[in-house]
């Protein structure tokens, strides 16, 4: 009988910039009595990725310049806001009053280019950036968590997006290690034989998800959940950003 189980890890304290990360995650499953094995998946959020990196903007510092302001102007937001949301972003894909909606640097498309203030720091006008680099963050906790547990891990950084056509926000990986982020099944059969000819499954996405169902989105105060039970193919050189649609084959963008 096949079984998944999502373990959310209770104990992990407010993270601040330049904490052992890793050292703080591997302490609070252990002080939780559980342990990772052979196989597991560590699903990390973003922010407190974010947090440990240091990747904070103060809008007090910040000058918009002129397409800030006149965005700014558009979708009704504070400027200085909207000058560290471009500063993340390549371009805009869709904005109106409220709502701006940006491809970010790393290529996804999202609100306000993942800058985010809820769960940080409340009543100041800091802003918490996602991490510069999830991949390669992503790797760096595979690495200790490996060897701290020796066991074979895979990591998966999680971030909230929305859905173009869907409300509610779902989780997504925006970063990944130890697995395949897509799994293609081209050229495999279905339950009658007959060849799969475009099915590629967003993996690392569903891992997202369904940690999003342990880690909750408000004062739920579990930022890592341990899947076990999956049986995936080891992938050291894949990534999250593989997840990411080239834009010539993108209809929507």
């Amino acid at each position: 009988m096949r079984r998944v189980e999502l373990i959310g890890v209770p104990g992990i304290p407010l993270i601040e910039t330049g904490d052992d990360l890793a050292g703080v995650i591997a302490t609070s499953i252990e002080q939780a009595g559980l342990d990772l094995l052979d196989g597991d998946v560590v699903v990390v959020t973003s922010k407190i990725v974010s947090k440990s990196e240091g990747r904070w903007a103060d809008l007090d510092t910040i000058t918009p310049d002129a397409e800030a302001l006149r965005v700014a102007e558009q979708c009704h937001k504070d400027p200085r806001e909207v000058a560290l949301i471009l500063s993340e972003s390549v371009r805009i894909s869709r904005m109106r009053p409220g709502v701006l909606i940006t491809e970010h640097r790393l290529g996804f498309v999202c609100a306000n280019a993942g800058v985010d203030h809820s769960n940080t720091r409340p009543g100041t006008n800091w802003r918490l950036l996602l991490p510069e680099n999830p991949d390669r963050s992503a790797r760096l906790l595979r690495e200790r968590l490996e060897q701290h547990f020796n066991a074979r891990l895979a990591i998966v950084i999680s971030d909230s997006h929305g859905r173009p056509f869907r409300l509610g926000t779902v989780g997504v990986a925006i970063g990944a290690a130890g697995l395949p982020a897509l799994r293609d099944l081209r050229g495999t059969p279905d339950l009658f034989g007959v060849e799969l000819r475009v099915t590629e499954v967003g993996f690392a996405d569903e891992l997202a998800a369904s940690a999003g169902l342990v880690m909750g989105q408000a004062d739920d105060g579990i930022p890592v959940v341990i899947i076990r039970g999956l049986v995936f193919p080891p992938d050291d050189h894949a990534k999250a950003s593989d997840l990411v649609r080239p834009h010539d084959l993108d209809l929507y963008r």
